[in-house]
């Protein structure tokens, strides 16, 4: 058992305060605590990156751990090892002194061990009457034990992390292959709109993804990429309501000529209206909810509305649809415009576009009157935030690398 007293390193190796206060905390580890070494080993493994550890600095940790006779450290027990740097080549795999030594500053900083360096700098045992080791000057497995909880933590979080980054991979690929094959189809089979300018995005978008991406690299990526296949469903899907439109329209128009025609001009005026109206609304179609785009996304491309937001920054619906209400007073656009603009896009939608607004103020005379015929165009079909999302995007991304 260790008596957890601070000691300095031999020779010209610095003490520093982080040394000592580790020292210190491991002469407060719990009572009666234990851990399987080789489970605290495989945490520390799945989070050498967070640790700032590297292949070789494992292989080291593992041939230090051999040295302890117990697959358990205990707090009571003797977590001293003192093996000779010869000993520790060996069991490192044949790794050169150099090596060897730099890895055993990379561990002691990481926090994994503590040197117990002896007054002469080398590590022994100290023995009592009877032959058992009292203590020992070497290298200190106790901060492994006192670190179990968090090196398990440390572990689960990179491995939910790597599965996030997996899934939003796989995410990003399938939506490629969408996008891909939709211009695909666009442009083979003649459908209308800028397929050409789409195709240029995606590629844009492609030769964007790193080598070695990150979570946020791909997701980033993903959010954009997803928008473009949304624009190309809508226009493929616009492409069909006006086929079918004009289907119906030739047949409605067959079926007009070949009617009664005396008992359609019989019919009183009135009644004739009212007919003619209820024709239109069964027939008109159901207007689809528009799109909620991410907030990451919305705060990207427009990020002049995060000023507007608590401290200079926005970090929920909540706290975009407050700044918004204050934008839409500033900009000048009545009440009654950002509630019909609620009411038709949606509060979250309304909010985007007031962003979108401000994102363009100097090009837009009146807010006000903007705002309204975008919800005209939303209350019809016709209007969709992706296009002005993805302009918005394109162009602050523009100004990002050229300023970079």
């Amino acid at each position: 058992m260790q008596n957890g007293s601070v000691t300095t390193p031999f020779g010209r190796r610095p003490a520093t305060l982080a040394l000592v206060k580790r020292q210190i905390q491991t002469s407060k580890i719990k009572p009666g605590k234990t851990a399987d070494k080789w489970k605290v080993f495989r945490d520390a493994s799945e989070a050498r990156e967070l640790l700032g550890l590297q292949d070789r600095s494992l292989a080291v940790l593992d041939a230090l751990l051999t040295f302890h006779p117990d697959n358990e450290l205990r707090q009571d027990a003797q977590l001293v090892v003192f093996p000779s740097n010869a000993q520790l080549t060996l069991r490192a795999h044949g790794i050169a002194g150099a090596t060897l030594r730099r890895h055993l500053a990379l561990l002691v900083d990481a926090g994994l061990i503590v040197r117990k360096d002896s007054p002469n700098g080398k590590r022994y045992p100290r023995k009592d009457k009877a032959g058992t080791i009292d203590s020992a000057f070497g290298f200190d497995l106790s901060p492994l034990l006192m670190r179990t909880d968090e090196l398990a933590m440390m572990a689960q979080q990179v491995v939910a992390d790597r599965s996030a980054l997996r899934r939003a991979k796989q995410d990003l690929t399938i939506c490629r292959r969408d996008v891909r094959k939709l211009i695909s189809v666009g442009i083979e089979e003649g459908a209308s709109g800028n397929w050409e300018n789409i195709e240029a995005i995606y590629i844009g978008l492609v030769g964007r993804i790193p080598r070695s991406p990150t979570i946020n690299d791909v997701n980033s990526i993903l959010d954009e990429m997803e928008l473009l296949r949304q624009e190309a469903v809508n226009i493929l899907e616009m492409q069909q309501k006006a086929e079918n439109y004009s289907t119906n329209g030739d047949h409605n128009e067959h079926h007009i000529q070949s009617s009664n025609t005396e008992s359609t001009n019989e019919l009183e005026p009135s009644f004739r209206n009212a007919q003619g109206a209820k024709a239109v609304d069964d027939d008109r179609p159901k207007r689809e909810p528009i799109r909620i785009f991410p907030l990451s996304m919305v705060i990207r491309a427009c990020p002049e509305i995060a000023t507007y937001g608590p401290g200079g920054t926005i970090g929920s619906w909540r706290e975009m649809l407050s700044a918004a209400v204050t934008v839409r007073s500033m900009l000048g656009v009545s009440p009654s415009a950002y509630q019909e603009a609620c009411e038709v896009m949606g509060p979250e939608n309304a909010a985007t576009a007031i962003a979108c607004i401000l994102e363009r103020s100097g090009h837009i005379n009146s807010p006000g009157g903007y705002l309204r015929d975008l919800t005209r165009k939303a209350a019809r079909g016709e209007f969709s935030l992706g296009p002005a999302l993805m302009a918005l995007l394109r162009l602050n991304g523009d100004s990002d690398r050229r300023t970079g």
